[in-house]
């Protein structure tokens, strides 16, 4: 069983940078991929981007590469989603999501039936 709190979310000026983190319990926390989605007003739900366990590998959603960054500390069982050039259109609720990966190093999760355990997710809102 895995655990997942979300911090860092706020409210920010378009142009804006923010970290997510995203706190997992448990001790195997290193055994799981780690990705972040998120749900805008009226939408559905999108693949952000995703980690393999070590941290090697990372996948991005083509509309987020170059703006933001997922990294991992296992020692600290926490994973980071770092967003530079906020948008407006990037709004939404963030949430961070864990799928055991029984060693496979593998950071290609992309769809929420993916991964086993969510967060509650955190508010991010840019404004114009």
């Amino acid at each position: 069983q895995v655990q997942l709190v979300e911090s860092g979310g706020g409210l920010v000026q378009a142009g804006s940078s923010l970290r997510l983190s995203c706190a997992a319990s448990g001790r195997t926390f290193s055994s799981y991929a780690m990705g972040w989605f998120r749900r805008a007003p009226g939408k559905e739900r999108e693949f952000v981007a995703s980690i393999s366990w070590s941290g090697v590998s990372t996948y991005y959603a083509d509309s987020m590469k170059g703006r933001f960054t997922i990294s991992r500390d296992n020692a600290k069982n926490t994973v980071y989603l770092q967003m530079n050039s906020l948008k407006p259109e990037d709004t939404a609720v963030y949430y961070c999501a864990a799928r055991n990966t029984y060693g496979s190093s593998s950071a290609y999760y992309t769809t929420s039936n993916d991964y086993d355990y969510w967060g509650q997710g955190t508010q991010v809102t840019v404004s114009s």
